[in-house]
């Protein structure tokens, strides 16, 4: 981002001459600064009801990019910065009496209170009205008085909450209790403790911000806050607790508190951040958990971002009005330049923030987590820490320290030179030669079910590319199992000869590469058009009856609604299952995957929201886990005891009253103990009003907490799409394969490139012979 430029705005209709800043925090504060010093002649006043010495929370981290655009936008709060910034490279994480260090992080921080007194000081000498113990008047009031109001004044925000109907926010309230306090001495690094209490874990968190000071942070979930009787003490009470639980990292010495209280964190989220002339920044418009250090960050950045649009647009504004009055048209411009800055600093900002919220978000929930966490080695447990918000990976941590990496590596089993990715792993008879899953994708482009060259060229092409083990797409069982006309089927021999071909020419001509087929049934969710031409949406003719757990439609007054299954609708679809694994067989392929997920017809019996059965195969989760293993034993009963089966799962609905966390793991917890091999972790696609949190392998938290809870080999799915997402999902024991599906559209030799990028020449990438030539990317042009 482009630092602000000095121009001075024009007066122009509406441009910000008089400015209110509500909040006297960081982020208010340095916009308020920035915003005077770009224009003396604003007028700036800052509203804040406390006193300039209170504050909540100890220590400030900064960024060095944050620090750069404070250095770029104002030389003089940077030098002040400067010389106050605690530097640090460390990370120490302490588990199990174990202390792992990391190295090459970089931090920079400095105390809150003295963070505030700089910025006042630079407030009071460009001439901002700093009125402290003054509760800044409604922001309505404001808006009528002033020409911007700048709404800093935190997750509570009370301009945000008075025009709530027009900002929407959601706030949302998570599950672990935190409470800041600061130690009398500096920690040599950033510190991450566990404690493993008879309540339950707990959590520190703690780092330096001055020569003689750090903040220390104490977290755990609610129930463990409760069970330890933190919700019974006071301020005083509950600090010297916190001492005594983590005496060992303080070396015995107190803790300190300042109106310190425990608090549950709040995430906010807001649809727009403007309304009229009043803008949220910071806190008010959005937060991240301060397990990644970006609340004051994000703030800052949110101040330099608006003060650059509102120097640009006020420079065209005032080129504007030159152009009308050299027209003889006056300052009649029809365009508004305060409302455009503010959708100008809102479509910069927001991408930013979401992207923080996001990693945050994981870094959170793995806290939230963190029992789940505990029984890993620990240098598995610093890393799977370390890489917790996805922004630090095995790439980057191979930079910043590579023995720590190779220590983890070596852990792992890496033979030498050998990324985690291409270490082999064994499920039962079949040894694929790397964690690379070509995931199970859709074709809709069979005849009759029948498989055809597509299939042939498309399958062997990404076994060709290096791949451990190719997924087929959903291989229906029966005519009224399809999806739609294009999906591909095992219901008669005539397909199973189709595929046969298929699962030849990949044992023949990419020898080493496993083909797995994926069997399953639409359910509720058949008889419909292909994707490209209306997802979800019922054929125009020819559609077919349906069958599901329960009489209910995908889509009520959309998709059909399906015939409840009775018993000998159940045996009969048992056996067309049984009959599709007995072609499978004969086909020669080397894994089986039975499909539970999406909500497709077994995946309709699993959840709540589509299983409203009121006989034996419903109500109860052991009622709605009943037939899908019952399928589950017959199809494993026919397939060789030698190759190995999986089942996909979805993990979560994201739905409200759909499958909890708790299900999730009973019915993995099932299905490993009638004999799958591995669980193949997806979620959602069950109802049509879901919610997902997307993000970058925004699934995999899932897979993470069933493979470690329960103990069974998982395959993490879910917006994977480096290969630096699979070494750093595997080192730090969150899956055991990796299924990628969009990836390897892109590019079918998706396994081979990433050997290549990463300079791995062994033996689970091996190049076919006839393509060992283009194993070296070709040269792009010539560099001088």
């Amino acid at each position: 981002m482009a630092a602000p430029r000095a121009a001075r705005p024009a007066r122009t209709a509406g441009w910000p001459g008089r400015i209110a800043v509500i909040g006297g925090g960081p982020g208010g504060l340095y916009a308020a600064a920035l915003l005077k010093r770009l224009d003396p002649a604003r007028e700036v006043t800052v509203w804040e009801r406390n006193a300039p010495s209170d504050t909540f929370g100890f220590g400030v981290v900064l960024s060095d990019e944050t620090l750069g655009g404070i250095r770029d936008a104002d030389p003089a709060v940077y030098e002040a910065l400067r010389r106050e910034l605690v530097r640090w490279d460390d990370i120490d994480v302490v588990h199990r009496g174990h202390r792992t260090t990391s190295t090459g992080h970089g931090f920079a921080a400095l105390g809150r209170r003295r963070l505030l007194e700089l910025l006042h000081a630079r407030c009071a000498e460009l001439g901002v009205r700093l009125r402290f113990r003054t509760e800044a008047p409604p922001a309505a009031a404001l808006a009528a008085s002033h020409d911007l109001v700048v709404a800093a004044d935190g997750v509570h925000s009370r301009t945000r909450e008075a025009h709530a109907g027009h900002f929407r926010p959601t706030i949302t309230t998570h599950r672990c209790r935190y409470i800041w306090l600061a130690a009398d001495f500096p920690f040599e690094a950033f510190r991450f403790e566990t404690a493993e209490t008879e309540h339950g874990v707990m959590q520190l968190h703690a780092y330096p911000f001055s020569a003689d000071s750090s903040t220390v942070i104490v977290e755990m979930r609610e129930e463990v806050w409760r069970a330890a009787g933190f919700h019974e003490l006071d301020e005083a009470e509950s600090t010297a607790r916190c001492a005594k639980i983590f005496a060992e990292a303080l070396g015995g010495r107190e803790l300190r508190s300042h109106r310190s209280a425990w608090t549950a964190f709040r995430t906010v989220v807001n649809e727009r951040w403007s309304y009229g002339n009043t803008v949220l920044i910071g806190d008010a418009a959005h937060t991240a958990h301060f397990s990644i250090g970006s609340g004051t960050k994000l703030a800052v950045e949110d101040a330099l971002a608006l003060a650059t649009h509102l120097t640009e647009h006020g420079a065209l504004a005032e080129q504007g009005v030159r152009t009308g009055v050299e027209h003889g048209a006056g300052a009649t411009a029809e365009h508004d330049p305060l409302a455009e800055a503010l959708a100008a600093y809102e479509a910069e900002r927001r991408p930013v923030v979401a992207s923080t919220q996001r990693a945050a978000a994981a870094s959170l929930r793995w806290f939230e987590e963190l029992a789940g966490h505990v029984d890993r080695p620990p240098r598995r447990f610093a890393f799977d820490l370390l890489t917790r918000s996805r922004r630090v990976t095995h790439a980057n941590l191979r930079l910043r320290d590579p023995a720590f990496t190779t220590a983890v590596e070596d852990d792992f089993g890496c033979p030498p030179g050998t990324p985690p990715m291409f270490t082999p792993f064994r499920l039962r008879g079949l040894t694929l030669r790397n964690r690379v899953v070509v995931s199970p994708m859709d074709m809709y482009v069979a005849e009759d079910g029948v498989p055809g060259d597509f299939h042939l060229v498309h399958l062997g092409a990404r076994a060709l590319g290096g791949a451990g083990l190719v997924m087929t797409e959903m291989v229906c069982v029966s005519p009224e199992g399809r999806i739609t006309p294009g999906c591909a089927g095992l219901w008669s021999d005539e397909q199973a000869d189709a595929w046969a071909r298929i699962t030849a020419f990949v044992h023949a001509q990419a020898p080493g590469t496993a083909l797995g087929v994926q069997l399953g049934h639409s359910g509720r969710k058949g008889s419909t058009r292909r994707m490209w031409e209306g997802i979800d949406q019922p054929l125009p003719e020819g559609n077919w009856p349906l069958v599901a757990a329960s009489p209910l439609p995908y889509r009520s007054g959309v998709n059909q609604t399906p015939r409840s299954l009775d018993r000998a609708g159940l045996a009969a679809v048992r056996e067309e299952f049984t009959a599709a694994a007995r072609r499978a067989v004969r086909c020669d392929f080397d894994l089986l995957e039975l499909h539970c997920a999406h909500g497709y017809l077994l995946s309709g019996f699993l959840s709540p929201l589509t299983n409203h059965r009121t006989d034996a195969y419903g109500g109860t989760l052991d009622g709605r886990l009943r037939f899908p293993l019952e399928v589950f034993d017959a199809v494993r009963e026919v397939w060789p005891e030698d190759r190995p089966m999986t089942v996909r799962v979805s993990a979560t609905d994201w739905a409200e009253g759909g499958t909890s966390a708790e299900d999730a793991l009973a019915v993995a917890r099932a299905f490993a103990a009638h004999g799958a091999d591995a669980i193949d972790v997806s979620t959602g696609q069950v109802v049509p009003d879901e919610r997902p949190e997307y993000g970058r392998s925004y699934q995999t938290p899932y897979a993470d907490r069933i493979r470690n809870a329960i103990g069974v080999p998982v395959v993490a799915v879910g917006a994977i799409s480096s290969w630096d997402d699979v070494n750093s999902l595997l080192l730090a024991g969150r899956a055991d394969l990796c299924a990628l599906a969009r990836p390897h559209l892109y590019d079918p030799h998706w396994t081979l490139h990433a050997a290549a990028e990463q300079g791995y020449e062994g033996p689970a990438a091996p190049w076919p012979a006839p393509y060992r030539a283009g194993s070296r990317p070709p040269p792009t042009g010539r560099r001088e």
